[in-house]
């Protein structure tokens, strides 16, 4: 199998030489390893330049995830391409269950995270989610494989979405007929500890996120307006309980409330866009073949 990693990194300069030096482990020496940084201001840049087990640097400017993995996959030349974010260091048997399942047929890989999640991270990831008719399963963007032809078929990942790229992109994995595998195996955790607790939700981004990718994958059906709708009342009710509790005041209650309904309006509205924007099965208007600039620069060592 020959496998390309791409590591997303940005100001987290010490957790991601735990990630190196368990890949230059735990992988073996023909793993073409690929960090995206960016844009770091903690010296992420000389530290792995300093490094002889990191086949490319890539240097970015938008504080994206989803422009980190599209400029990864720019310069990637494995047959398989595997994203990892940078706070995590793979287990033992990550290598190997990545090639026992793509070698069975899998179309993409996935496995568990352990340490700091994200805010809208599944508490049962196995489980399919039937959407619109069409079962999902998603995956965390920060631990998956795909075969290259996956990803081409995809074109990428949604550059539009600051939040939940991964979930648009297994939205899109499913509406093409490929298929999510689950392996237990393929474990990534953190061995650093990062400081600071869990960051409050970011109700903006995630209601715009969640309206777009519904809308532009399935249009404006009765379900992705109930969908949005159900998901701000449970968050709104949940808001309400911390604002009777005292965690919460009146004014950051309505204000958040605000956000909600402006963000999730905007966002369904670019999601009708994009689907007519693209209305191949792929549904990405915003992916790796509609720019080439996202590199600030690149340092090649092949």
């Amino acid at each position: 199998m020959e496998l390309s990693v791409v590591v997303s990194t940005l100001n987290d300069r010490e957790r991601l030489l735990s990630c190196l030096d368990a890949l230059e482990e735990r992988t073996p020496p023909s793993t073409e390893v690929i960090v995206v940084n960016g844009p770091s201001s903690d010296g992420t840049t000389g530290v792995v330049r300093d490094r002889t087990d990191v086949d490319v640097l890539v240097e970015i400017s938008e504080r994206n995830p989803n422009v980190s993995r599209n400029a990864g996959i720019r310069v990637a030349t494995g047959e398989v391409v595997a994203f990892l974010d940078g706070g995590y260091a793979i287990d033992a048997s990550w290598y190997a269950a990545i090639e026992r399942e793509i070698d069975d047929g899998a179309d993409v890989v996935t496995g568990p995270v352990t340490g700091t999640q994200p805010f809208d991270t599944l508490e049962n990831p196995q489980t399919p989610r039937t959407v619109a008719r069409r079962s999902v399963t998603y995956f965390d963007g920060d631990n998956v494989a795909f075969d290259r032809t996956v990803l081409e078929a995809l074109d990428g990942f949604d550059e539009y979405l600051e939040l939940s790229g991964a979930r648009d992109c297994a939205h899109r994995v499913a509406g093409l007929g490929f298929e999510v595998t689950w392996a237990a195996e393929m474990a990534a955790r953190t061995e650093v500890g990062a400081d600071g607790g869990r960051a409050e939700p970011e109700w903006g981004s995630r209601y715009r996120s969640l309206a777009y990718r519904l809308a532009k994958n399935y249009g404006l059906r009765p379900t992705v307006l109930a969908r949005t709708a159900g998901s701000a009342v449970r968050d709104g009710f949940g808001g309400a309980r911390r604002l009777i509790s005292g965690d919460a005041t009146p004014t950051g209650w309505v204000s958040d409330g605000l956000e909600v309904v402006t963000n999730a309006t905007g966002g369904l509205r670019d999601g009708v866009r994009a689907r007519f924007r693209d209305r191949s099965a792929r549904r990405n208007p915003n992916g790796l073949s509609m720019r080439h600039d996202r590199a600030v620069r690149v340092y090649d060592r092949r």
